[in-house]
């Protein structure tokens, strides 16, 4: 890989632009390599990664110590720490994803029409994907091993704080592509700091990048999403919410509340909204608010959950837009469903959204009337996850209407075309 760490600047678009070119050819050869050879090459990344780990816990060690240094908050340092456990469990995922079905080539619909054509509708790989993320790691190895399932090659683009970690992963990853045979320009990192590499990346490398994938922070998505010339798959903001319902089980309602909060509070599956249904709201709220503060999360709430729950700083208009990706919560009494489906509608960004309740209607209410990409019934929305959903890893939570929605595994890096099936026919 051609080390652009120190490239001078007025170089950086030329070597990006050669990356781009190297991306295609290794994206038209991984496309080719059939289901068995991208089988064996993410298998091969896995075992590469685990004989890396030294490599790959030094490094991460130096983005550790940077981090500290620049003060990073406890949610970015605990997604940017990587582990022996982590490691192993990044190399479980690329397992988890070669064992996947094989996307390319499968047909999503076959028919014949009047004419006697036979026409099929066939999964085929989206080309050249850069994905940009900030300090995650593990997504490098994700990200590349959901290209390769897909027969797509990546460009990968890290943040920063975590480029140290993201080299010396792609580096391993690079080395089981080569082990098999496969060209290592599928998987290449954008190997620099300097922040120009994004612009340059968003004007799609002269037709060599097809897609763009912003995994990071606000201002990140919020840039790729307005300068990108590009196609771009992504999500805002995870502004989760939990609506515990008159019908909830009350013990289902502490569970599920404290855990979509607290398990982890950096990622975008992470609970920032509780709505309480005020028929309830009596008995359960102090009862799910002790449980959140017992388990070190703080409170800011409306007037009606103040009232109720007394350890509750107050509410703005900004806490209810508020994705905080930290041990707090904002907790507001709705009236009934129909007052939570209205919050969530005006405040909610599409990415995940729970209702708690024994009423199956209620339920059923709520997945038709709620727009996200994921909806979910007596379970946590930290389950918003690729790798929950069996996807074996996920390159992001889409939250967007056109192509991927929810998690965006292998078969969402993929498009399709039409194979037309003849026997003569002409046109009157």
């Amino acid at each position: 890989m051609a080390d652009t760490l120190h490239a001078p600047s007025e170089d950086l678009h030329e070597t990006l632009l050669d990356m781009g070119r190297r991306a295609r050819a290794a994206s038209a050869a991984l496309s080719k390599a059939g289901q068995n050879g991208r089988t064996h090459a993410i298998f091969a990344m896995a075992d590469a990664l685990i004989a890396a780990q030294p490599a790959i816990l030094a490094a991460n060690q130096d983005d550790l110590d940077g981090g500290r240094a620049k003060g990073l908050t406890d949610a970015m340092m605990d997604r940017l720490a990587l582990t022996p456990d982590r490691v192993a469990g990044i190399a479980a995922s690329l397992r988890a994803v070669a064992e996947l079905p094989d996307p390319v080539g499968s047909e999503i619909a076959r028919w014949t029409v009047p004419s006697g054509l036979d026409i099929a509708r066939v999964r085929t790989p989206l080309g050249v994907i850069g994905i940009i993320y900030e300090a995650r790691p593990n997504v490098t190895a994700d990200a590349a091993a959901l290209c390769v399932r897909s027969g797509n090659a990546a460009l990968l683009r890290a943040g920063s704080e975590s480029l140290q970690s993201s080299i010396a992963i792609a580096d391993a990853l690079r080395a089981g592509l080569r082990k098999v045979g496969l060209p290592e320009d599928a998987v290449q990192l954008v190997q620099t700091k300097d922040r120009a590499a994004v612009g340059h990346m968003l004007t799609g490398l002269q037709g060599n990048l097809d897609v763009i994938v912003p995994r990071g922070g606000k201002s990140l998505v919020e840039r790729v999403q307005a300068e990108a010339r590009i196609p771009v798959i992504g999500h805002l903001e995870g502004l989760c919410h939990v609506y515990v319902d008159a019908a909830a089980d009350p013990q289902m309602a502490i569970d599920i509340t404290v855990n979509a909060k607290m398990r982890r509070t950096g990622i975008c599956g992470s609970a920032e909204t509780l709505l309480m249904d005020a028929k309830i709201a009596d008995t359960l709220l102090p009862a799910i608010a002790s449980a959140l503060k017992d388990a070190g999360c703080t409170m800011v709430g409306d007037d009606a959950a103040r009232a109720i729950f007394a350890d509750m700083e107050v509410a703005t208009e900004d806490d209810w837009r508020t994705e905080y990706l930290a041990p707090t919560i904002s907790v507001r009494v709705v009236d009934g469903i129909d007052g939570a489906i209205e919050h969530i509608t005006t405040y909610g960004t599409s990415h995940t959204e729970c209702i708690i309740t024994e009423d199956t209607a209620k339920a059923e209410k709520f997945f038709s009337d709620i727009d996200a990409g994921i909806i979910i019934h007596n379970a946590s929305t930290q389950y918003a996850d690729g790798g929950e959903f069996g996807m074996g890893a996920e390159i992001g939570i889409a939250t967007g209407r056109i192509h991927a929605r929810g998690p965006v595994g292998a078969e969402q890096l993929t498009i399709f075309k039409y194979v037309v099936r003849g026997t003569g026919q002409t046109r009157p």
